[in-house]
């Protein structure tokens, strides 16, 4: 097995690093500051072509894998750019992937395109208040009108959309008791987010400021039929086809920010002088630092290993959600240890470690819990009974 990446792949990586290069600490420090929506990283990304990487070339995308989507990903937020700079095109390069999939040819050219050129962002809603991860007992409701469906509901913990322009949505379209399994009657659909029908609320949260989460409140709003992505009560079949991809390059990204701490924290360690010597020469410094690269380095390729066996069209789930798992806490423990190699500087916002640690919780909460990941391995790998 060849664990090294591509010559494709390290072009890809070291361009995206170049990119990044315009975008610098003092950058990313005044977004988390002012909680604007990195405008400038964003278009930079759009237009050097880098939102269509895993689209179809019919389309305007570059027509690649998840595994080169999870070198992009990894190498932004390796950057210093973190999950503001991750989450800021996250959707864009994998969100429509139940399009690509399910769409028809004319979806396709309809809603890919602006996608891909950056002239459209979409969130993803799926997430309800009461439900959760229990995606079955979602309860907004589209239901059939002329020509379309009137949607109503909430969802939770939906990013980007005060910048969005069109919204990914999951909605029930037959009640869960007229269902013989409870995972059917939802239906897909991505369509024009109607801001007089749409209720966006701002969630004020602990990081990652610079890209928005929400709650959706939804009364009333009108989707054409043509808006609909696959059968009709078929949504969540299609919906999986982006979970996959979203908890890889999730676990890409987690990766890249362990990364980027641990070069900051290994850089400190070496220019910082106490009793003479720089910190970094005391075992209790260099051991933990150590010991976060080994972890890095076996998550990102639990990570590899997922994307190639997305690529490849073999299921994948068992090692992505293994990959977000690692690679979440591998995040964390790169994160902390930062903060701790820096001391009372670690705690200082220009030093920045702070905000890795911060924005490393978000790996390790979305998509899926840590329980629930610990739950799916060991029933799906050790055949445990269900606990859930």
């Amino acid at each position: 097995m060849n664990y090294a990446l591509s010559a494709e792949q390290e072009q890809i990586r070291e361009a995206i690093a170049r990119l990044c290069e315009r975008f610098d600490d003092a950058y990313w420090l005044e977004r988390d500051r002012s909680a604007e929506f990195p405008e400038a990283f964003y278009r930079a990304v759009a237009d050097a072509g880098w939102l269509g990487i895993a689209m179809p070339a019919a389309f305007g995308g570059s027509g690649l894998g998840i595994s080169e989507a999870a070198v992009m990903m990894q190498a932004i937020a390796e950057s210093g750019a973190a999950m503001s700079g991750a989450s800021a095109v996250h959707m864009n390069i994998f969100g429509l992937n139940p399009v690509v999939v399910f769409g028809t040819e004319a979806q396709k050219a309809r809603m890919l395109p602006p996608l891909i050129r950056g002239e459209h962002k979409a969130c993803f809603a799926v997430t309800e208040p009461d439900a959760g991860l229990d995606t079955a007992r979602i309860k907004t409701r589209a239901e059939r009108c002329a020509g379309g469906y009137l949607l109503s509901g909430s969802k939770i913990w939906i990013s980007t959309a005060q910048v969005a322009e069109r919204m990914l949505i999951l909605a029930r379209t037959t009640p869960l008791e007229a269902v013989p399994k409870k995972t059917d009657g939802l239906s897909l659909f991505y369509t024009a987010i109607d801001r007089a029908k749409v209720e966006i609320r701002l969630i004020h949260k602990m990081g990652r400021h610079a890209v928005d989460s929400n709650m959706l409140f939804i009364d009333g709003l009108f989707i054409p039929e043509a808006d609909r992505i696959g059968p009709e009560g078929d949504g969540f079949r299609a919906i999986l086809h982006g979970m996959n991809p979203e908890r890889i390059l999730i676990a890409a990204e987690a990766v890249g920010i362990g990364r980027a701490a641990l070069r900051k924290a290994a850089q400190y360690a070496q220019e910082r002088v106490v009793f003479g010597r720089p910190i970094g020469q005391n075992q209790g410094i260099a051991h933990p630092l150590a010991k976060c690269w080994m972890q890095l380095e076996a998550a990102d390729l639990m990570v590899m290993k997922a994307a190639v066996r997305y690529d490849a069209g073999a299921e994948c789930g068992i090692e992505a959600n293994a990959a977000k798992f690692l690679a979440a806490e591998a995040a964390f423990s790169a994160c902390e240890t930062a903060v701790l190699t820096l001391g009372g500087m670690g705690y200082s916002a220009e030093f920045h470690v702070e905000r890795y640690l911060r924005e490393s919780m978000i790996p390790r909460l979305a998509p899926v819990s840590p329980h629930m990941i610990l739950n799916f391995i060991a029933e799906r790998v050790l055949g445990l009974p269900r606990s859930y």
